[in-house]
């Protein structure tokens, strides 16, 4: 089934990921890389489009984000177009972590597709894209549904 393959593809990703970021010093999650590497590439947005371009619920990227500032990664400082907002910027040790990481996320990545020659790898990029593009709404709606329940 699609989804048991989905599921088990992202428990090796996310294993790969660990085992690579921990062999380079690294003690940070998937999503914490996210955060931190979307945050370098966006400058100044806030803690919600942060969960939407990651796609993480509110709840998730607070922790998240709590955690990298915490660890002197991120700085969060209130906003000067909306007092309300707070605005996420990456420190100087957060820009040194990306540095230093990318070589180990990188060979996470090619250990991923390891079995796949680069059309495979290309075609299965693809197909994942058009796949999660057809579906993405969905899987909005179903989890708010499901946090709703809770």
């Amino acid at each position: 089934m699609p989804g048991h393959l989905a599921r088990r593809f992202q428990q090796i990703a996310v294993a790969m990921f660990l085992v690579e970021a921990s062999e380079a010093g690294f003690d940070l999650t998937p999503v914490q890389y996210a955060a931190l590497a979307t945050v370098q590439t966006n400058p100044g947005i806030d803690q919600i489009t942060l969960a939407r371009l990651i796609t993480y619920d509110r709840t998730t990227i607070t922790r998240v984000v709590d955690r990298l500032v915490q660890r002197g990664l991120l700085l969060r400082r209130a906003s000067t177009r909306d007092r309300r907002a707070r605005e996420l910027a990456v420190t100087e040790e957060g820009l040194r972590t990306l540095r230093e990481i990318s070589p180990a996320v990188e060979a996470a990545q090619r250990m991923l597709v390891r079995g796949l020659t680069e059309a495979e790898t290309a075609e299965l990029i693809r197909l994942l894209r058009k796949a999660i593009m057809a579906s993405d709404d969905l899987s909005r709606a179903y989890c708010s549904a499901y946090q709703d329940t809770q």
